[in-house]
């Protein structure tokens, strides 16, 4: 590996342009997003059909083990500063994911070997996730408009992975399971994740040179043995621990409130040992992270109470004027919101920089309240469509509808997420910021599953007459969460744009 990792500056360092540099980059979360996304979008089908799951295990399960692979990016940033540099530890964890869903490939109902598997994810994730965004950052550093723009193109590119993945992995694995008459398809989905990540590993190897500048300090010289195998060994003990909290739901309720407890104290440690010049962008940045924390708290239905809802109260057929079109199963109504994401994401990078051209561009704190009103229309959208369902099964064409609201929301949101972390957080601290922000997700995707709960159907009611109430009651509330979200930020966006002013006058 150390003959792979040319140096950030000297005679071997090439002055690629910031695109090319910035594509690498992209691809290589693209085809991690491919891995993930299909894993995501059979992960609780597969634990309620498969392994027998009430849907409120398999909604807690699968929560926690977002969570925990959103707060390991805590550390995987910090070691992407310190202690590899920040592309090698991209490297590394790439290389770990693709082990991680080779594991879920393994033929087995045994919960040691599922959670195991997903163990090895939460590690890979923690060292590649922070370290990708980094990268990115470095790239448009000092650049504020071309940064929201770039992360907004960052996240289109990155959901083309996951939509290919979330249509693809259903339909591989009802397609083998019919053809082989066994479960033996849910596994060969999961290993077509782990091949995806090979062959974005190949790519970024034939490609690196133009990321051959970027990184931190540690990139920039020799590869030491001994740090990555204490790494290396660091992420065995991870593995492990999140096995046995996944296992055990006690344990990840409490690990998950200890993450929140933490990471506000960091941010409180950070405003108050900070220097003058850097506080007022660390407060707004501790602001617009608790607003993100509500959002992914409907991000995180997406794969539970959403999924769940479209398998057993959505018409899985596509008509138009009583003609059939095409049908879809249940996991692949997921990837609506990539395609969307997709859709949308060139329309707004283009509206942002031209706004930016013309100095009329919205605040980021202006543009997370339109986020939150866009997703409470999205869950009041599915909350409607309960009253026009026909014997229980709403049209897929509100599924449409629903998701294109959502993800409007998401990319005004979320997907400025990176950028606001990389606007007004130092750069000497970017990468443990990068992971800080991780963790402040990862706590809210496990508040989404006991959200998600609240829509949990007992195992001896199947008539989607019985479960249709239970999911749009659950969708109207969301609804209004969101609703009140949107006043929240809207009350907080004077003091965003005071702390905004302060931060860039010390700029």
């Amino acid at each position: 590996m150390k003959n792979e990792i040319p140096p950030l500056s000297g005679a071997r360092a090439l002055p690629y342009s910031q695109t090319r540099s910035f594509l690498t980059v992209a691809l290589i979360e693209l085809w991690e997003r491919f891995g993930y996304y299909g894993m995501q979008a059979l992960i609780v089908y597969f634990m309620v059909q498969r392994l027998g799951f009430e849907d409120s295990r398999a909604n807690l399960v699968w929560s926690a083990a977002a969570a925990l692979i959103y707060v390991a990016p805590a550390i995987g940033g910090w070691i992407g500063d310190k202690v590899l540099g920040t592309r090698r530890t991209t490297y590394l964890g790439a290389m770990i994911l693709a082990l991680g869903y080779a594991l879920m490939a393994v033929p087995s109902e045994n919960t040691w070997v599922v959670f195991g598997a997903l163990g090895v994810v939460v590690v890979g994730n923690g060292l590649f996730k922070p370290n990708a965004g980094n990268l990115v950052r470095k790239i448009y550093e000092g650049d504020d408009s071309k940064l929201d723009s770039a992360f907004t193109l960052y996240y289109m590119a990155v959901n083309v992975g996951s939509t290919v993945s979330m249509l693809a992995t259903p339909w591989i694995k009802d397609y083998v399971n019919a053809t082989y008459g066994n479960q033996l398809g849910w596994h060969v989905a999961f290993a077509v994740c782990s091949v995806g990540l090979v062959l974005g590993l190949l790519n970024v190897m034939l490609l690196r040179a133009t990321i051959a500048h970027v990184g931190s300090r540690p990139d920039t010289q020799p590869l030491q043995v001994g740090k990555l195998l204490a790494v290396l060994g660091g992420g065995v003990v991870l593995a492990v621990a999140a096995a046995v909290i996944l296992e055990y739901q006690s344990l990840a309720r409490a690990f998950v409130y200890l993450a929140g407890i933490v990471l506000l104290g960091i941010f409180v440690h950070l405003i108050r040992k900070s220097a003058p010049s850097e506080r007022a962008g660390l407060t707004a940045a501790l602001v617009l992270t608790a607003q993100i924390v509500f959002f992914f708290i409907f991000y995180q239905q997406m794969s539970t109470s959403l999924s769940l809802f479209a398998l057993r109260n959505v018409d899985l057929d596509f008509r138009l004027f009583g003609a059939h079109l095409w049908t879809w199963s249940p996991a692949q109504f997921q990837a609506l919101n990539a395609i969307w994401i997709m859709v949308l994401s060139p329309v707004l990078a283009w509206l942002y920089s031209a706004a930016g051209r013309s100095g009329r561009d919205l605040s980021i704190a202006a543009k997370f309240a339109l986020g939150f009103f866009s997703v409470a229309l999205g869950f009041f959208a599915y909350g409607v469509a309960g009253s026009f369902a026909v014997n229980g099964l709403t049209s897929s064409w509100v599924m449409i509808a629903g998701y294109g609201l959502y993800s409007l929301g998401e990319l005004l949101v979320s997907g400025l997420g990176l950028a606001m972390i990389a606007r007004y957080v130092p750069e000497r601290m970017g990468g443990f910021m990068m992971g800080a922000y991780y963790v402040a997700v990862g706590i809210s995707q496990y508040l989404g599953g006991v959200v998600a709960n609240l829509a949990s159907v007992p195992s001896n009611v199947t008539d989607p007459v019985q479960t249709l109430p239970i999911y749009t009651s659950l969708f109207n509330k969301l609804g209004l969460g969101a609703l009140a979200c949107t006043v929240i930020a809207l009350l907080a966006l004077p003091l965003v744009r005071r702390l905004t002013a302060t931060h860039q006058a010390h700029q």
